[in-house]
């Protein structure tokens, strides 16, 4: 598997975009739509998904474009469904100038283990940040993708609306932890840590 990250969008979210020789899933399109469609042009692969760890305007501002150009599906939480269309849900009415709103989701995620194309990986529904928050776990690769729930040195926001500081540190500490120590995080924003770095060091969780 391999993986290129873009900072995307108003706040620079990270958007994954993971690829092999077949497939290619797309996490979290923030915005910035030309970045994603450019990368893949000179590639052999062929996008299936979009997957979102959650719906903040942040994370969807790039979805209806791509979704639209590779005929693709995109997956998100149940709690969370409404909020694709929903401007003052998904935040972008308290912070843009430009209301965000897509179409709603084609596919719900559930936690357990999930299958598309030739990637096999396992979603967490870790609640917190927002409540339809998830993870995506990728054991082979040593990898969890997991949105603004766990940062390098820092843990994500609770003051927005469905945000819950008590479940986002159950999520970390019962979810999160649970993995390898040497699994790598790769969050919404910023740059990449492990597991056990952030157990050792991390002020929000001593």
């Amino acid at each position: 598997m391999n993986m290129e990250r873009k900072s995307l969008g108003p706040l620079g979210t990270n958007c994954y975009l993971l690829y092999n020789e077949l497939d290619a899933l797309i996490i979290d399109p923030g915005g910035d739509a030309s970045e994603i469609l450019n990368f893949f042009a000179d590639k052999a692969c062929s996008p299936k998904a979009i997957l979102l760890t959650h719906a903040h305007f942040d994370h969807i501002g790039a979805v209806d474009e791509v979704r639209a150009t590779y005929k693709i599906p995109v997956y998100l939480h149940g709690k969370e469904q409404e909020w694709l269309e929903d401007p003052k849900l998904n935040g972008s009415t308290l912070f843009t100038a430009n209301p965000i709103s897509t179409r709603k989701a084609e596919h719900e995620l559930k936690e357990g283990d999930l299958k598309i194309g030739s990637f096999e990986f396992n979603v967490l529904h870790t609640p917190g940040h927002s409540p339809g928050s998830v993870c995506f776990v990728f054991k082979e690769a040593g990898v969890v993708i997991g949105g603004d729930l766990l940062f390098n040195m820092g843990v994500g926001r609770t003051d927005l609306p469905g945000g819950n500081m008590d479940q986002l540190m159950n999520s970390i500490r019962v979810k999160l932890f649970q993995l390898k120590d040497d699994t790598t995080v790769y969050p919404g924003h910023g740059v990449e840590t492990t597991i056990g770095e952030e157990k050792r060091v991390n002020p929000f969780l001593k």
